[in-house]
């Protein structure tokens, strides 16, 4: 909907604001009104779970620096007796773990949670509790995880657990299985924070906001989270494939029984340099709000920047045999990695020009941001030259398992993520506390990071040429490499030194609300426009990239409440959602409030996960009820309240819906993103046998003595999902004639039963089939993946069940209707994947099998 035509225009074409009545402001603070006491902790407001998900990440940093200095301490002098070999594997272990799956990941996402909202005019993010769930699980988990280190249960394989070494039969104990479902549970945090910020960005900006007005940050996490919805699922995957080995003895990496250990570092690395780009990413974005505002001049060529981030993001999925050259691939792959691995350095180099462009184009202010943000151009730069070098095939082969790459590793790490988050958070500060934080501090913590950075990773190129391998707990005398790990481990405690000033100035000058509207940059986003809890105190039509720089007045006007929802009209918390690429308001999102059901099932899942660990079956199956209870519990109460009106004035004459139903509801286009992230990690299953398969030859696989199937089992299959899918669809329809408040509804729930029994009918056909053949997940690598792809299958059958009931029950509570269905829209579409999901399963184990037989 556009802006209305009969109200007279602005003279940037937007329409001009109309006062509105003086007793919306009290109305709407109430309904945002944060919990007071031990309630506090059912928050979910964005402002506080996104200052608390930063909290919580920068305690990771610091826990993960400290094992850093422990691992520097230990290697200072040749043969120290510090540590012993097993506690440097856990320590060296949970540093690389804890840096970049408890610290880097969530530290973006934590900004991206915190900051977007107000950058794009939202009230909140579309799902709080979604929000709220992801830090719970990511604070318990990752808590619960790194605790392991102090009862010696901490993982020991390296941050990449490569088998054979973390199998079953080289690693008998707990520490491999505490990795496997402690990160694979934190992952699902990830995921669940990616879901939240590709919705948020797309379908709640402010009006006008189209794609090509939207910040720069907001392309960069959009990127970065369309990166973690392909690139998280093949690692979740690796992680369920080792545990089905360790636990069920299916031997996925173990050549002898037709497995291959080289599997788990394809699965690895296609998430491990994506990785790299998406901590880099969000870094990148900050920086380019920072320049602008730090220059006083707009970032230069925009649109090629938005263009590097996607290129970025489309490349990286290409380089992840760049970790494997020295595996012994063919010579024509490693020609194709070599180039895609150059070719990666071409957008980012975009973006350092437009960068240093917008510099030169300004007059820059000389504040604690801009050192930060030149500190990490200089050390990014360096350790994308070093990048560049290993991407040499030669070189690599040199320089592989040296702390050559440690250095590498660490500058691009460092550089490109440490430094734009500490820069950041002295930008945006502000925003929180009405002032900047301390000038002197601020600079003596740069400059001490700055030097103890490079003092600490510069040596290592030397060292690592020299011939120091990593991963190493000690070296021996005489190799001339005293020198240089004595100056790497000064750099370090140098670097610990400005870590702690920063932490220091945080302590004594980071106090929300001590003042308001600051904006000392001089910034032209509508971040810095007058904000509350409830974020804008109301949402203007936005018409260029800088608003608050074509607009002065905008900020007052937005404090006035002369724009779009000044007030509350539902008596709930609400937001507008709007068109994903122009940004034209669609409807009125009622959100929720505060509540502990998310907590619950964080508490919940978490303790599934991590009982499992120590085997301990029938309490983690206590966990998982009472995570699966604490989601039942939050869905039925903070989702689909219905059209609560129908249709409500939100300001300037402009008339929204309530309510919407199919592919307008955010919470469709929630469950697309995760049947993107579902299907991802489905193909990649199928992947692993077809990758098995072209590893044994053609002729070897299906394996000699294994008899396919009767082809009358898929067949039954195959037609079971065909008429379950063709039972939803029916119910769509018959729901269409429910009139409000439900009566009649159980047609409906009939034809949910009866396609639910085609669907597991369907599963234990295919099931029983292959298991007829005598074929067993424990033969060998073909059997392995058969029967996980028949555990995957069952998985779905068991959540497609808890919607089927759960809308059944929902139809019998008379809060399922032909006009109130987003909860049954949302069924069906997951269940008409799990169909699709089925038939591609059935495809690749039964038909593929045949063809190539």
């Amino acid at each position: 909907m556009a802006p209305d035509a009969n109200r007279p225009l602005a003279d940037d074409g937007l329409p001009n604001p109309l006062p509105r009545p003086a007793n919306e402001l009290p109305r709407l603070e109430q309904v945002w009104r944060r919990p007071r006491g031990w309630r506090f902790l059912g928050e979910i407001n964005n402002n506080y779970i996104g200052l608390a998900y930063i909290a919580t990440a920068l305690l990771f940093f610091l826990l993960a620096g400290i094992l850093g200095l422990l691992i520097r301490f230990q290697l200072v002098v040749p043969g120290n007796p510090l540590l012993p070999p097993g506690t440097y594997n856990q320590v060296f272990t949970m540093h690389g773990t804890v840096m970049l799956f408890l610290f880097a990941v969530p530290a973006v996402e934590a900004m991206g949670v915190t900051l977007l909202p107000g950058l794009l005019g939202a009230r909140d993010m579309p799902f709080p509790r979604l929000s709220a769930y992801a830090y719970w699980a990511y604070l318990i988990g990752g808590l619960c995880f790194f605790a392991s280190i102090f009862f010696g249960t901490a993982p020991d394989g390296g941050w990449f657990m490569y088998p054979p070494l973390t199998s079953l039969a080289y690693s008998p104990g707990i520490n491999a299985d505490m990795w496997l479902l402690g990160i694979g549970f934190i992952e699902i945090s990830a995921i669940a924070g990616a879901i939240e910020l590709i919705v948020g960005i797309l379908r709640t900006r402010a009006p006008g906001m189209t794609l090509a007005r939207m910040p720069i940050f907001a392309w960069a996490m959009l990127v970065m989270a369309g990166m973690i919805v392909f690139g998280f699922p093949p690692v979740i995957l690796a992680t369920t494939l080792l545990e089905l080995e360790r636990a069920f003895d299916f031997p996925f990496f173990i050549a002898a029984r037709g497995g291959d250990p080289l599997l788990w570092q394809h699965l690895f690395w296609f998430f491990g340099h994506p990785e790299v780009y998406i901590i880099f990413l969000p870094a990148a974005g900050m920086v380019s709000m920072m320049v602008p505002a730090l220059a006083g001049a707009p970032l230069v060529a925009p649109g090629l920047v938005v263009a590097a981030l996607l290129a970025t993001g489309f490349l990286s999925f290409g380089l992840w045999v760049h970790h494997m050259f020295a595996t012994g691939i063919p010579a024509l792959s490693l020609g194709y990695f070599s180039a895609a691995s150059f070719a990666v350095a071409i957008p980012s180099g975009i973006q350092v020009f437009a960068w240093i462009a917008t510099i030169a184009s300004g007059k820059i202010k000389w504040e604690v941001p801009t050192l930060y943000v030149l500190g990490f151009l200089f050390i990014f730069t360096l350790g994308g030259l070093t990048g560049v070098m290993v991407a040499a095939v030669p070189f690599d082969w040199q320089a592989h398992d040296s702390y050559f790459i440690v250095a590498h590793l660490h500058y691009v790490l460092i550089g490109g993520m440490v430094f734009p988050l500490l820069g950041a958070f002295y930008y945006w500060a502000p925003t929180f506390t009405g002032a900047k934080l301390s000038d002197r501090l601020g600079k003596w913590g740069f400059w001490l990071l700055f030097l103890g950075t490079n003092l600490t990773f510069f040596p290592m190129h030397v060292s690592g040429l020299m011939g120091l391998p990593r991963r190493v707990y000690t070296y021996p005398a005489g190799m001339g490499l005293e020198l240089w790990n004595v100056l790497s481990t000064a750099g370090a405690v140098v670097s610990a030194a400005g870590v702690a000033v920063f932490l220091l100035d945080v302590a004594l000058n980071f106090r929300i609300g001590r003042g308001r509207n600051a904006n000392p940059w001089g910034a032209g986003t509508l971040e810095w426009a007058p904000t509350e809890v409830y974020g804008l105190r109301s949402i203007p039509w936005i018409g260029s990239r800088e608003p608050l720089w074509d607009r002065p007045g905008l900020p007052r006007e937005i404090e006035a409440g002369r724009h779009l929802l000044p007030g509350t009209v539902t008596g709930n918390r609400e937001s507008i959602v709007t068109s994903p690429v122009d940004a034209i308001p669609q409807y009125v999102a009622i959100l929720p409030g505060p509540g502990f059901a998310h907590v619950l099932a964080a508490v919940g899942t978490a303790a599934f996960f991590l009982l499992l660990v120590f085997k301990a079956i029938l309490p983690a199956m206590l966990g998982f009820a009472l995570g699966l209870g604490g989601i039942l519990w939050w869905l039925w109460t903070a989702t689909d309240k219905g059209p609560v009106v129908e249709r409500a004035e939100v300001g300037g004459g402009l008339v929204l819906p309530v309510y919407a139903t199919g592919s307008t509801s955010t919470a469709w286009w929630a469950l697309v993103v995760l049947i993107l992230v579902d299907a991802t990690g489905f193909l990649a299953l199928c992947g692993s046998d077809l990758y098995l398969w072209l590893i044994h030859g053609a002729a070897g696989w299906p394996p000699e003595g294994f008899a396919l199937p009767e082809a009358r089992w898929p067949l039954l299959a195959a037609g079971g999902l065909v008429l379950s899918g063709a039972l939803v669809l029916l119910a769509s329809r018959l729901l269409d004639r429910v009139p409000r408040g439900g009566a009649g509804s159980w047609a409906v729930s009939l034809a949910l039963l009866l396609a639910l029994a085609l669907t597991a009918g369907a599963w234990a056909a295919d099931t029983w089939g292959h298991w007829s053949t005598g074929i067993r997940g424990t033969t060998n690598g073909h059997g392995a993946a058969v029967f996980a792809s028949a555990a995957w299958q069952g998985f779905h059958l068991f959540v497609v069940l808890v919607m089927a009931l759960y809308a059944i029950a929902r139809a019998l509570a008379g809060k399922l209707d032909g006009v109130r269905r987003v909860t049954f829209d949302v069924v069906m579409l997951f269940w008409l994947y799990t169909v699709a999901q089925g038939s591609v399963g059935l495809l690749t184990f039964h038909l593929f099998p045949r063809l190539v037989g």
